[in-house]
């Protein structure tokens, strides 16, 4: 299996993969703070470029991501029709008037809801390119290293590290069982129906999880028979000292959540209202 199609820590030298993890950690809570609290669309669409622009700094792949945005994609939109189903008149009493551009009864669409809908779904642009970029280009050991750094217990830092070095684990191991599978004759790929895909895919991962804690066992017996846990304090090899870029990080996302605060008392809420 290509490692392009592996969702995980893929290491270059680029500009963001040479941050330090506890600014990327710091700048990434604090944006998706701001950009879940906000329902400005113009930060949140400023945040959503900004966000695009510096995913295509990273120098990614696109088949490192494309199955996990399209996952993401297919839920949100699932996400934004229900939210329409459940209440359609929402965005009307939200901005305090109502622009009719479909009447269907209960579902008649305003311009309204359409806003509302459009700023729900410009959330995810802010923050999954975010979430994807801080995974991707963050090592687990100085991601678990920043976790310790900003107050979190060396132990759940470690584990933290464990299970995101898992996960391509996991991936590679899923893609090449699947390749053996269809090698033998079963098709599970876009060729084959989308029920005999589940039920392949059903059959791998069963099996696969079982495999994966007897694994996860061996690794913390290990763990216990070096004492891991034993003192109260850890060194970290990866840890990495500030730099002037990584403080600029910091200020950045700082200036991002004061101009929601801004923005809040400029709108005299979380809502911004172009239909006054």
């Amino acid at each position: 299996m290509n490692n392009q199609n592996i969702l995980g820590y893929q290491p270059q030298d680029s500009f963001i993969h040479r941050i330090n993890a506890s600014a990327k950690l710091f700048f990434f809570l604090v944006v998706s703070i701001a950009c879940m609290t906000t329902f400005d669309t113009r930060f949140l669409l400023f945040v959503a470029l900004f966000s695009v622009a510096l995913f295509k700094t990273a120098h990614l792949k696109w088949q490192q991501v494309s199955f996990i945005v399209k996952f993401i994609i297919f839920f949100s939109l699932l996400n934004l029709i229900a939210v329409f189903i459940f209440q359609p008149t929402y965005g009307a009493q939200l901005y305090h008037s109502k622009d009719v551009l479909l009447s269907a009864g209960y579902f008649t669409v305003t311009a309204q809801e359409l806003f509302y809908l459009a700023n729900v779904a410009l959330k995810y642009f802010c923050t999954v390119p975010l979430a994807l970029l801080f995974l991707l280009t963050t090592d687990p050991s100085s991601f678990a290293s920043s976790l310790n750094k900003i107050g979190i217990s060396y132990k759940i830092s470690y584990a933290v590290a464990l299970a995101l070095r898992y996960i391509p684990d996991i991936q590679t191991a899923y893609w090449n069982i699947s390749a053996a599978q269809q090698a033998r004759g079963n098709e599970l790929s876009k060729k084959a129906s989308l029920m005999t895909r589940l039920k392949g895919m059903v059959n791998i991962i069963v099996p696969l999880i079982f495999s994966s804690l007897e694994r996860i066992n061996t690794i913390s017996t290990a763990m216990q028979l070096r004492r891991f846990g034993s003192k109260k304090k850890r060194t970290w090899y990866t840890q990495q000292p500030f730099t002037k870029t990584d403080f600029c990080v910091v200020a950045l996302a700082i200036c991002l959540f004061l101009t929601t605060l801004y923005l809040f008392k400029l709108n005299h809420g979380r809502f911004y209202n172009p239909f006054n």
